[in-house]
């Protein structure tokens, strides 16, 4: 939904962020500046071996300074190698209890009680390591610093020590200032440190500010604090063309500064502790899989929701939501979900239906007639509950007592209903109240999924509130509903809401309470908003994950605005409120990558931009990236002409050709699902992922991989008709038309000119994969009932060759996503060419589920062949002759040459033969090979 910092072209708050972007270009000049005035460090006093296996330390202040506050004067430190490639380091008040991430929203180790080290042993030595199976913690003594070493090619990954020269200190711990710094080699490539728009691309820019501090301002916004926080961040460094990655993460909610130079890197947090995990790698899934084996592997989506998405804020009524659908299968366009924004509520209350626009009755009828095609439906959440004693959801919630609170009083805001109170997710009570707010407006209107917004959590207003005395609020007249009505004062007679350190919050050091919940209003258990502020689009994604788990045993499909370390493992994401424009196109691709590093395979950005208009030309192109997205919707604003893929006859054969081909893909898409839910791997992946050693592609952002051998590279300029594509060596095939091919000779890649028509987007395979493909259709539902092909591709004009892929099948709408016999299947396949001859393999774990579904492969395509078949295809099953009809199998060739304008190609040329006519069961192993014969 248009949030409040986007709400039009012509809003003067959107002016005034816009103005925004502008400036920051000055301001971080002096953002990026450090001072060792700040603090003056501590030494180690003594450290020793803890109770569970660690090491636990006390650390103590060697002088105190007056800047942000008093120094805190004794710390707790602990180390644990909770596995042997995560190291953590955790830094504490030795004398009394501070906050931290809760233990029960991301679950983890505790660290040993306090106050064991105060008073504690002698001066230690000088130096002390720790060492573990990977990784290796060492640290000075005085000052106190320390650093962590791979021990397998003595990579130092993170190092706090400061030298008088650097343009850092040593460690800070105030109440409300934390400071603690690393140097970086020059070799260091960064990544991650979001949620924001980045336009110099994936890799982090020295001087750029990265603030993180969840806010709702637009992703048309560059380089400021967006919808989430993510503390976390890759390293890929390269030595001697080898590439290696580890990963950092700060686990810490409250509003932090990350001062990138380029040469160090330095942290500043207001508030909370040094909860330091590190990764050890050393390749980027590597980092990936640790990462998310600790803030929790990604959640299993549903088949469907692989499927295309349809939504507009501005549907006006339930019959033109039908003809949206009507139109899209006319148009012969693939559709699976149909969403409603807002529209669909009564007076844009949660869990309501507009009586006139959206009737119950005709609601019901609708989503019988969609389901019976296996079509779904979502619908729009906010977080804000309307104060309103007509209303159900909020007088029950009045009587459970779950909203935050200011002085005792819920605290009141304004959002799209008008006066609001905000949840309370981090009380149980809430969560209950949730779950059972969802089940009772599940059973009014059976939804699929939901879609939570606005959780960042996002206020029209700022400070301290009450209803107006003079006005109506909200007045039914205004044409600008986001415009705060209710009667207002600043707060800032408390530090939480005027800290002394400022954040670069919305990238002016704005007031942290600024169009949010004010930072003294309390949450459950005395916790304060000003540490728990960061959390709320977490908390709240996981109390309706417990709400949907228990409707029918389903799968939860949800989707979130607002994001924090963890949240992948329930929800999808998108990037927010962003525009139509070229830039916004090209910036979509960073975000998706990034998100993919958080953990958050499932992500995706508002195809063809949610305001303003965009042009024909822009959505063609946009639809062409946008069908390869992990999670691919259009959606648009209220305010912006219509812009469903079938409004202009052009952007339909884009649409119609790009999600062809998507549709086609879902097997292999749904696989890396079920890969990302196993070991965090991202769906949509940087090219570096796969090419570690090739510097060149370290910041390519233009381009992307999705899973490890799939390469999308779309046209990113107005008017262009060709893309100029950046090859790494191998053969890679075009997967539109199989006989175009590309292949390269040189270790680090080539640029290749690619012809890229209107309706056109350069999608390739490359050798060495086998790709499971099916034959598409109108529904994901529709799709997954067709037989399967298996593409190979072996490198172009090889005697000598393997290839292999794996595909995975499931009832996919069990909450659970792993291999179980009789409810999903998975299966692994093995190609090689040898002594001229062709072998295509497989083995099948768990087969019964695709037996009784009935799945079989009909096709094995093979690509990049030196000759043709020579006498008869040999297909053995379960170790026996093939017991189909062998009438029905046959086989056909064409040539495949790589293109002429690639440098130094040539025209080789090589056959793709088709093994057609077939009837293997999908469960079952098969072996199928022929001998090559020459080709003419």
């Amino acid at each position: 939904m248009l949030s409040s910092s986007s709400s039009s072209s012509s809003s003067p708050h959107l002016l005034r962020l816009l103005f925004l972007s502008l400036v920051l270009c000055t301001f971080h000049v002096s953002f990026a500046s450090s001072s060792q005035s700040v603090g003056l460090g501590y030494r180690l006093v003594s450290i020793q071996e803890a109770p569970n296996g660690g090491l636990i330390g006390h650390l103590q202040v060697k002088g105190t300074t007056s800047t942000y506050g008093p120094d805190i004067p004794h710390l707790q430190l602990y180390v644990k190698l909770e596995t042997p490639d995560r190291l953590r380091v955790h830094i504490t008040d030795a004398a009394k209890q501070r906050w931290e991430v809760p233990y029960n929203l991301l679950p983890r180790e505790q660290p040993p009680l306090l106050k064991n080290t105060i008073g504690g042993a002698s001066t230690p030595p000088t130096t002390q390591e720790y060492v573990g199976p990977n990784l290796i913690f060492s640290c000075t003594s005085d000052p106190f610093g320390f650093a962590i070493k791979r021990r397998s090619d003595g990579e130092v990954l993170f190092n706090s020590t400061s030298n008088k020269d650097d343009p850092f200190g040593n460690l800070v711990f105030k109440d409300q200032y934390l400071e603690i710094s690393t140097r970086l080699p020059e070799s260091a490539s960064l990544y991650g440190l979001g949620e924001n728009t980045q336009p110099g691309g994936i890799k982090l820019q020295p001087n750029d500010p990265y603030t993180l501090y969840t806010t709702d301002i637009s992703a048309i916004n560059l380089n400021i604090d967006l919808y989430g926080s993510h503390p976390v961040y890759m390293d890929l460094r390269n030595k001697g063309g080898v590439g290696s990655a580890h990963g950092v993460l700060l686990l810490n909610s409250n509003g932090m500064d990350v001062v990138y130079r380029g040469d160090s890197l330095t942290y500043k947090a207001i508030g909370g502790v040094f909860d330091f995990y590190f990764f050890g790698g050393t390749r980027p899934l590597d980092v990936v899989n640790q990462y998310t084996s600790f803030v929790g592997r990604p959640a299993p989506m549903p088949y469907w929701a692989l499927g295309f998405h349809q939504c507009r804020w501005g549907y006006p009524n339930i019959s033109y939501v039908e003809g949206v659908v009507e139109n899209y299968k006319k148009a012969h366009i693939p559709l699976d979900v149909i969403w409603n924004d807002d529209d669909h509520m009564d007076a844009a209350k949660d869990f309501t239906l507009d009586p006139i626009n959206y009737p119950h009755d005709k609601v019901v009828a609708f989503l019988d007639k969609i389901h019976s095609r296996g079509m779904k439906y979502i619908v729009l959440i906010d977080p804000g509950i309307n104060v309103n004693s007509t209303y159900g959801t909020y007088n029950r919630a009045m009587s459970s007592d779950v909203f935050i609170k200011y002085e005792g009083e819920p605290f009141l805001a304004q959002v799209w209903p008008g006066p609001v109170y905000f949840p309370d997710f981090l009380n149980p009570k809430t969560v209950q109240w949730w779950v059972d707010e969802i089940q009772r407006f599940h059973k009014l209107v059976p939804v699929d999924g939901l879609w939570i917004d606005m959780n960042e959590v996002s206020n029209f207003c700022t400070g301290k509130c009450e209803m107006p005395k003079d006005n109506l609020c909200p007045d039914p007249k205004s044409k600008e509903p986001w415009l705060c009505c209710l009667s207002c004062t600043n707060i800032t007679k408390t530090r939480w809401d005027e800290p002394p350190y400022k954040i670069n919050a919305s990238g002016i050091q704005a007031p942290i309470g600024y169009k949010t919940i004010a930072t003294s209003a309390v949450h459950y258990n005395g916790i304060l908003e000003y540490d728990a502020h960061s959390l709320y689009g977490f908390s709240q994604t996981i109390a309706t994950h417990k709400a949907l788990l228990g409707l029918e045993g389903k799968r939860p499909f949800i989707l979130t605005r607002s994001t924090y370390v963890g949240s992948g493992a329930y929800a999808a994401h998108w990037t927010g409120d962003n525009k139509g424009t070229w830039e916004d196109l090209r910036y979509s691709i960073s975000t998706i990558l990034n998100f993919g590093i958080f953990g958050v395979p499932m992500v995706g950005s508002d195809i063809c931009g949610f305001y303003p208009a965009p042009t024909e030309e822009l959505c063609n192109r946009w639809i062409e990236l946008g069908a390869f997205y992990p999670f691919s919707r259009d959606h648009a604003n209220f305010a912006s002409p219509r812009q469903e893929l079938y409004v202009w006859d052009s952007v339909a054969t884009s649409a119609r050709n790009a999600l062809g081909l998507r549709y086609r893909l879902l097997p292999y898409l749904y696989t890396l699902n079920y890969d990302a839910h196993v070991t965090g791997a991202p769906i949509a992946r940087p090219l570096f992922f796969t090419f570690p050693n090739m510097e060149r592609v370290y910041n390519m952002s233009t381009q992307f991989l999705l899973g490890e051998h799939v390469m999308v590279s779309p046209v990113l300029t107005q008017g262009a008709t060709s893309v100029k594509a950046l090859f790494p060596k191998g053969t890679w095939y075009n997967l539109f038309d199989m006989t175009k091919a590309v292949r390269v000779t040189e270790d680090n890649g080539q640029y290749v000119v690619l012809d890229a028509p209107l309706n056109e987007i350069n999608v390739h395979v490359c050798e060495g994969a086998i790709l499971p493909m099916q034959r598409g259709g109108y529904t994901s539902a529709e799709a997954r009932k067709t037989p399967f092909t298996l593409v190979v591709a072996f490198p172009m004009g090889a005697s000598e060759a393997e290839a292999r892929g794996s595909v995975f099948v499931d009832e996919d709408e069990r909450p659970v996503m792993r291999v179980e016999d009789g409810y999903a299947t998975r299966v692994e396949f093995y190609a090689k060419v040898s002594a001229k001859t062709v072998t295509v393999m497989s083995e099948v774990e768990a087969g019964k589920y695709s037996l009784e579904e009935g799945m079989v492969i009909e096709k094995v395509c093979v690509l990049g062949l030196e000759g043709s078949v020579a006498g008869e295809v040999v297909i053995e099953v379960d170790g026996m002759p093939y017991s189909g009809d062998v009438s029905s199998v046959h086989v056909s060739g064409g040539s495949s040459t790589s293109l002429e304008r690639l440098e130094g190609g040539g025209k080789m040329k090589a056959v793709v033969v088709e093994v057609a006519g077939l009837n293997i069961p999908l469960g079952k192993k098969f072996v199928l090979s022929w001998k090559l014969g020459v080709t003419n």
